[in-house]
């Protein structure tokens, strides 16, 4: 069984955000706004079932939110 790969919402350090799949070489996209980067990633990983991890500028997780099938899903108190 392979593993959903989790799609990561980074700063970048020309100003712009970029949507990165983990263990990729190359972002999926780079975006103008951290929205967007969101945006892009939100729809890969509902195509894929994988998991959203947003980070802030200062590179600190601000929130995660997985798409799929979890057999133990967690009580998501963000949504």
């Amino acid at each position: 069984m392979t593993r959903a790969k989790v799609q990561r919402v980074t700063p970048r350090p020309d100003g712009k955000w970029q949507h990165k799949a983990d263990g990729s070489e190359r972002a999926t996209a780079v975006t103008n706004t951290q929205q967007e980067a969101i945006e892009s990633a939100v729809d890969v990983a509902h195509n894929q079932g994988g998991e959203v991890v947003v980070h802030g500028r200062d590179g600190r997780i601000r929130s995660k939110d997985s798409y799929g099938n979890d057999p133990n899903p967690p009580k998501d108190i963000e949504h």
